[in-house]
């Protein structure tokens, strides 16, 4: 029951984290520990981490400027919900109310600083430690079509080491747009990351400046359960 408490409890620290305040070595190594243990397919580990908390190298990859997706914003707003009530009744998405009026205006035209991520430069800048968990694309696990297995594997990975760091009281933010293409690259040349690799995802770690929740959702078991047969809802 304690490891179920704790995975209701997980959430995502978005917010500013103290920069004065550095993630404790023995923390940091139990985070680390914690993705040792992942499971993968075929106990590939087809992975790497990164630990990045040079301020200077911090600095360098907030600094990156690059243009927010435009698919990224259509397609999210479908995700959004307008009020609590709305995402209580949903069950799923998020609570719009956490992006800019414009990425929740159909149509809205972005003005610049709002062209660029730079909200999220400024809070990569001030993390104590970054984690940059990069693959080899050219390793694919065993029969599977598009390395989905694989995409799995660093899903547990990245859970792992999620639930950990909240256990520790520690922030635990996944940064996915330090993967994007036009990001990718220059992130992998500040950090001297070999060509062959890819960047799967990033992880801001820290101590929030405030302890602010936000409203979390889930299904309920009946509504996504099956009992023998696809539309027999719920397990008895």
């Amino acid at each position: 029951m304690e490891v179920l408490k704790l995975i209701q409890e997980r959430q995502s620290a978005r917010g500013a984290y103290d920069s004065e305040r550095p993630v404790a070595q023995e923390d940091l190594r139990q985070i680390l520990e914690a993705g040792r243990w992942s499971p993968t397919a075929h106990n590939m580990q087809n992975f790497e981490i990164v630990v990045v908390d040079d301020k200077k190298l911090l600095e360098a990859i907030g600094g990156i400027r690059y243009p927010v997706s435009e698919t990224f914003i259509r397609e999210n707003y479908e995700q959004l919900s307008f009020s609590e009530e709305e995402l209580l009744r949903k069950k799923v998405g998020i609570l719009g109310t956490m992006f800019p009026l414009s990425w929740r205006t159909p149509g809205a035209k972005l003005e610049e600083p709002e062209q660029f991520n730079s909200s999220l430069g400024r809070v990569i800048q001030t993390s104590p430690v970054l984690l940059i968990v990069v693959y080899d694309p050219g390793r694919r696990a065993p029969a599977s079509e598009g390395d989905f297995l694989g995409a799995i594997s660093l899903g547990c990975v990245m859970e792992n080491m999620w639930l950990m760091a909240n256990a520790l009281g520690i922030g635990f933010h996944v940064v996915s747009s330090l993967s994007a293409d036009q990001v990718e690259k220059e992130v992998k040349s500040i950090l001297d990351i070999p060509d062959h690799l890819m960047i799967a995802f990033s992880v801001r770690l820290g101590y929030p400046v405030s302890a602010g929740k936000y409203l979390r959702v889930r299904r309920e078991v009946p509504d996504f359960t099956h009992h023998n047969r696809f539309g027999n809802r719920g397990v008895d």
